[in-house]
């Protein structure tokens, strides 16, 4: 069953969006401010990238994709799921290390740094390396900087970036790696350090229409979606945008 089954567009001018969960209050900004036509709405569906790119290739009627990464975008076109043409970069984004609000811990990010002495007997938050996001490019930086081996065993697995920011917000994890847009968009975290670019994949979060799905209303809401409107929208939740 689809996790997004409940944001289904009840009518044929109605857009869904599947989009990466730490897209989920810009996006639902950009909505907001998007001048919908009479009888069209547009409606919004949050989850891992993965997920929501499973679920589009088992016939999800989502029109829309915008992924945190591109490897979800590329499974889906060599599954002949996206609209040729239609897929650019929309956004970027940075890695940040965060613990709860109240933490006292002061920890830089540096080659062979003790995230593990700084754990003590706790885990690190992130989100499922194998196929989250997130979670990838936490293990790629982890991984240049030294440090993922050390770790390695002692992480709380979520299933999407958010999850992972959730445990860091109920202090039930000392640290959790999440998107810096996950960091601004919460008061229950402290921001403790970025992580180097340099050390992993660039994040970047392309967009396109999936096939089936290449209606004028969905058209029109892409085209939206790349607007300076939108870009502004995106830019104010901490987006990089070109």
């Amino acid at each position: 069953m689809f996790a997004a089954l409940t944001s289904l567009p009840a009518r044929a001018a109605d857009v869904l969006v599947f989009a990466a969960a730490s897209t989920t209050e810009a996006v639902d900004a950009v909505v907001a401010a998007y001048p919908a036509p009479p009888g069209g709405r547009i409606h919004a569906s949050f989850a891992s990238s993965s997920t929501l790119a499973r679920q589009i290739a088992s016939g999800a009627p989502a029109h829309i994709y915008l992924a945190a990464n591109e490897k979800w975008m590329d499974w889906l076109a060599e599954r002949d799921r996206i609209v040729k043409g239609t897929r650019r970069d929309l956004l970027r984004n940075a890695l940040v290390l965060v613990a709860p609000r109240d933490s006292t811990a002061t920890i830089r990010i540096a080659p062979g740094f003790d995230l593990a002495g700084a754990l003590g007997n706790r885990r690190l938050a992130l989100g499922d390396p194998d196929h989250v996001p997130a979670g990838i490019y936490a293990k790629q930086a982890l991984t240049a900087l030294g440090v993922w081996q050390s770790v390695a065993q002692r992480t709380a697995r979520a299933s999407d970036v958010r999850g992972a920011l959730a445990l860091v917000e109920r202090a039930e994890t000392p640290f959790g790696i999440v998107y810096a847009t996950d960091a601004k968009a919460s008061d229950g975290i402290r921001l403790i350090d970025t992580f180097p670019r340099d050390g992993h994949s660039p994040i970047v979060y392309p967009v396109a229409l999936t096939k089936g799905k290449n209606t004028a209303e969905a058209r029109a809401f892409l085209a939206f979606l790349v607007s300076g409107t939108a870009r502004n929208i995106f830019g104010r939740f901490g987006f990089i945008v070109d």
